[in-house]
């Protein structure tokens, strides 16, 4: 299975219920790809220097690292050649907690996950779902919407220290 698909494969479970397609499988990954934020780790920035430095900016704006599912090495463990692919979960329980009281839907959203991934050309990218979409198209009451906003920011400031290398 090549890496487009298996990326397509995993953004596609998490949005599964939130997506109503029905013009097949082209539309389905420009869809999931708008709602994509994601950049290429800088030159000379390693894979390791990424995850410390996400994990390192995470610590500094209050995220808590709630998981990390390193699924190459998995697959690698099993005897199937892979290209990285790793997934961060972070979490603020008290922003969790107010957009769940909000909607209980917000909690397929949770927790916020950023992917490491490499390219068919080796090329490793940090990507995430962006807010944008749930913050934009939805009336949130002003509590919700600033929560989601502050949120949307923190992740994308998280993941654009990690593609830089930045502590």
């Amino acid at each position: 299975m090549s890496l487009k698909k298996i990326i397509t494969v995993l953004i596609s479970c998490l949005l599964c219920g939130f997506l109503s397609l029905a013009n097949g499988a082209q539309e389905e990954v420009h869809i999931i790809e708008q709602q994509l934020y994601k950049v290429p780790l800088a030159q000379g920035i390693k894979p390791a220097d990424a995850v410390d430095a996400l994990k390192s900016k995470a610590i500094e704006l209050n995220m808590k690292l709630v998981s990390h599912q390193p699924l190459s090495a998995e697959l690698i463990a099993r005897g199937i050649d892979s290209r990285r692919i790793e997934i961060f979960q972070f979490c603020n329980p008290y922003d969790a907690r107010v957009m769940v009281k909000h909607n209980p839907i917000f909690a397929a959203y949770m927790p916020c996950k950023i992917a490491l991934v490499e390219d068919e050309n080796k090329q490793h990218w940090l990507m995430m779902i962006s807010l944008d979409v749930l913050i934009n198209k939805n009336p949130l009451p002003l509590v919700v919407k600033k929560t989601a906003e502050r949120v949307n920011k923190t992740l994308k400031t998280i993941l654009r220290a990690g593609a830089a290398g930045n502590f």
